[in-house]
């Protein structure tokens, strides 16, 4: 986990709220801003997920290059 995820959790969980609130409420800008939010946040976890992807390749490539320099 990194901060693309925190932050994207809290987008998305701040523009479910907004968007129901806009939908209860009526106010059609709050409920597109609140859907708008959510997918930003989607969006961050998913830049969260392929940094996590890199790191471990990272290492991997690390450790196979060890294991190569050992022999």
């Amino acid at each position: 986990m990194n901060k693309d995820h925190i932050k994207g959790a809290t987008n998305e969980v701040t523009g479910e709220i907004k968007e129901r609130v806009g939908r209860m409420t009526g106010d059609k800008s709050l409920e597109v801003k609140g859907h708008a939010r959510e997918l930003k946040g989607k969006l961050q976890q998913r830049v969260g997920d392929a940094k996590d992807d890199i790191r471990e390749e990272r290492e991997l490539d690390r450790e196979i290059d060890k294991k190569d320099l050992d022999r």
